[in-house]
């Protein structure tokens, strides 16, 4: 078998290809996501703490007296910015607890479709108790 048959064959497998799929959908979700924290989460929570920016948190470590923390980025200052770092932070754990309802809705949703199965039937005719209690008599009779 040659190189370019195994890899079509190894590139049509079902896993394969089920991955693909998957990373597609997960980037669309992805910006599903992002759309909601950036255009919906966020403006709420902006306005519920009074408009803070963590982005413009910084601690200058080297000369020069900067008020944002792009002015200190573009004159080339050496800056820790630890507010990047929140913001990431919180941003991350606002998508992460969106996620998590979304994914809960959707369990859920699936868990209402699933029926219960069916209870097992009673078995007709006598029971095993009562086959061998006529199997002792038939027995005795003799």
């Amino acid at each position: 078998m040659g190189f370019i048959s195994e890899f079509k064959e190894f590139a049509m497998k079902g896993n394969v290809m089920d991955m693909a799929v998957g990373v597609i959908i997960g980037g669309a979700f992805g910006k599903i996501v992002t759309s909601l924290v950036n255009d919906v989460l966020m403006p709420v929570i902006s306005l519920a703490t009074g408009g803070i920016d963590f982005t413009n948190l910084f601690i200058n470590l080297g000369d020069g007296d900067y008020t944002t923390l792009a002015a200190a980025q573009e004159a080339g200052a050496s800056v820790f910015a630890y507010g990047s770092f929140i913001q990431n932070v919180v941003d991350f754990l606002i998508v992460a607890f969106c996620v998590f309802l979304m994914l809960k809705g959707i369990n859920k949703l699936n868990r209402k479709k699933e029926e219960p199965a069916p209870a097992p039937e009673e078995p007709k005719g006598p029971t095993q108790e009562e086959l061998l209690a006529e199997i002792r008599d038939l027995l005795k009779q003799k």
